[in-house]
């Protein structure tokens, strides 16, 4: 059977919305905001992937380097500025991102620069980010 012509769409006209859309995982949106807070912390320069990029939230895709996200805890990987403390920049990192996540957060921190360079291909580094 075929359906009347004022029951199918038109060229012009919209096809009905599906009436189940299949939401985004929360590792996705989890991942970018705690990538977001840890670049937000005054002498983070960036994420890091580790020597090998074995630290990151691995998404259909695409990949969060430095952030690892898992159900039992979290782990930031990430260089700082040189000259700035790096206990104290661990802690303000830990502090951001325990506001977002249930249980412990472990930071690394991998590496201090002198200059900005890209450390990996986050999309929130492309940008020069000014050392405060």
């Amino acid at each position: 059977m075929t359906e009347p012509a004022a029951a199918r769409p038109g060229r012009h006209e919209a096809a009905p919305q599906a009436l189940h859309t299949v939401p985004e995982p929360t590792g996705v949106v989890l991942a970018d905001q705690v990538a977001a807070a840890v670049l937000a912390v005054r002498g983070v320069i960036g994420l890091h992937g580790g020597m090998f990029g074995e630290t990151a939230t691995y998404l259909p895709g695409r990949r969060v380097p430095g952030v690892r996200l898992t159900e039992d805890v979290t782990e930031v990987h990430l260089t700082l500025t040189y000259g700035a403390p790096v206990f104290a920049t661990a802690q303000q990192v830990r502090t951001a991102v325990a506001a977002l996540v249930p249980g412990p957060v472990n930071v690394t921190v991998e590496d201090r620069r002198t200059t900005y360079r890209r450390c990996h291909d986050h999309p929130r580094m492309t940008e020069i980010r000014s050392i405060r």
